[in-house]
């Protein structure tokens, strides 16, 4: 009798942990998550990539002008009194990577946010929205809107060989490569290639849980390639590793994902750490020792740790924790506890920094990450390299 209660009980925790898991869509990522063997130990400093990307989205929630305007103004104004507080190991500030969407094009906005990353407080790379759309839409928008960014806002580098402008890549409604199941937000299979072919030098959209769009591989930077017939194509992929070559179709760098024990459901149930930073979920100290304990690096070069976290910035429910205290703690943190110069040593990098780190440690080289920043694509422009080296100074 009492076994018989005990084996219905287990039964109904098995259906009760099953349905949990996959409302909140865990069934795609969690066996890899729990699998991944622990990062190798380290001896001697472990250097610090920390990369903050934005869905910045001036327009969400379908305003008028002038309340894009205060957004817009507002980090313009508070994000220079935020990061002028904080300086990385290289006497760098926190660097804010703007991902704009295409189908928000207003050149104002556009024009502040140049200024702002002339004066070394970020960059700004692409953002899209997409919905039942063909290969030759996509190509033909992006297309135009690389040159548009470039030729109008000084934004995106061009590639020191072919000449070609070079961007990264955030999809909107996280559905890279149409990977919905319900096709709604992209409606291309062969998206991979067709960013490739545009100039894309690494995407940035994952993790995406708890959305279905998340891909079994997890916490890693990896070549995905892509099959024109089949939707999600990067759901698995070839990692980055020392002295490889790049594979593939499209290289992606993902944050952190995984579950967070210390900011638990009724006591219970584990949050899903996705690297997410916003009022209802602000970046404690926990959650950066769970981003750094995670250990993101290209395989064989465990030394050089990825952190890379995004916000939807013009959300006003959430710009008081991304302009105020929980993010100015948070470097403060990150500078007091992962850069003593012995143990950790802190970077503050863009995407196109964090991107060209990578590269270098995929090439063999060692030492100190911070002097690769420009190893392969360098700053968009004259008057950023300029504006940077004066800020670093002043």
């Amino acid at each position: 009798m009492i076994a018989s209660a005990i084996v219905v009980l287990l039964a109904l925790l098995a259906v009760a942990v099953t349905l949990a898991i996959r409302a909140r869509n865990m069934q795609y990522w969690l066996w890899g998550y729990l699998t991944r063997p622990k990062p190798p130990k380290v001896d001697g400093p472990i250097h610090v990539m920390f990369c903050f990307v934005d869905h910045f989205e001036p327009n969400w929630g379908r305003v008028d002008m002038p309340t894009q305007r205060h957004r817009v103004d507002r980090w313009c104004k508070e994000y220079r009194a935020l990061a002028s507080r904080h300086r990385d190991a290289d006497g760098v500030m926190p660097q804010h990577c703007f991902f704009y969407p295409e189908e928000e094009y207003v050149p104002e906005h556009l024009d502040k946010l140049q200024a702002l990353c002339a004066e070394g407080y970020g960059e700004i790379e692409i953002h899209l929205h997409h919905d039942n759309d063909t290969p030759e839409n996509f190509v033909a928008t992006l297309d135009r809107f690389n040159r548009l960014l470039h030729e109008r806002h000084d934004a995106l580098p061009r590639d020191p060989v072919t000449g070609q402008l070079r961007f990264a890549f955030i999809h909107g409604n996280w559905c890279l490569d149409n990977s919905r199941a319900d096709g709604r937000w992209c409606g291309i299979n062969n998206e991979l290639v067709l960013l490739r072919e545009l100039g894309c030098y690494a995407d940035f959209t994952l993790p995406s849980a708890p959305s279905e769009t998340q891909t079994a591989m997890s916490n890693a930077i990896y070549y995905a390639t892509d099959d024109p017939c089949c939707p999600k194509s990067h759901d698995k992929g070839v990692p980055m590793r020392v002295g490889g070559k790049p594979s593939g179709d499209l290289l992606i760098i993902q944050g952190v994902l995984g579950l967070n024990w210390k900011n638990r459901r009724f006591g219970i149930i584990p949050r899903i750490e996705n690297s997410d930073i916003r009022r209802g979920y602000p970046p404690t100290r926990d959650r950066v020792d769970q981003w750094v304990r995670t250990g993101i690096h290209v395989e064989g070069r465990p030394e050089w740790m990825f952190i890379k976290v995004h916000t939807h910035g013009t959300q006003e429910r959430d710009m008081d924790t991304l302009l105020g205290d929980p993010v100015d703690d948070m470097h403060t943190y990150l500078e007091s506890r992962y850069n003593d110069g012995q143990r950790y040593v802190l970077h503050y990098v863009t995407a196109r920094e964090m991107y060209n780190i990578a590269k270098a440690a995929e090439a063999g080289h060692v030492g100190d990450p911070g002097q690769y920043r420009d190893f392969e694509l360098g700053r968009p422009g004259r008057s950023r390299v300029q504006a940077q080296k004066h800020a670093m100074h002043s």
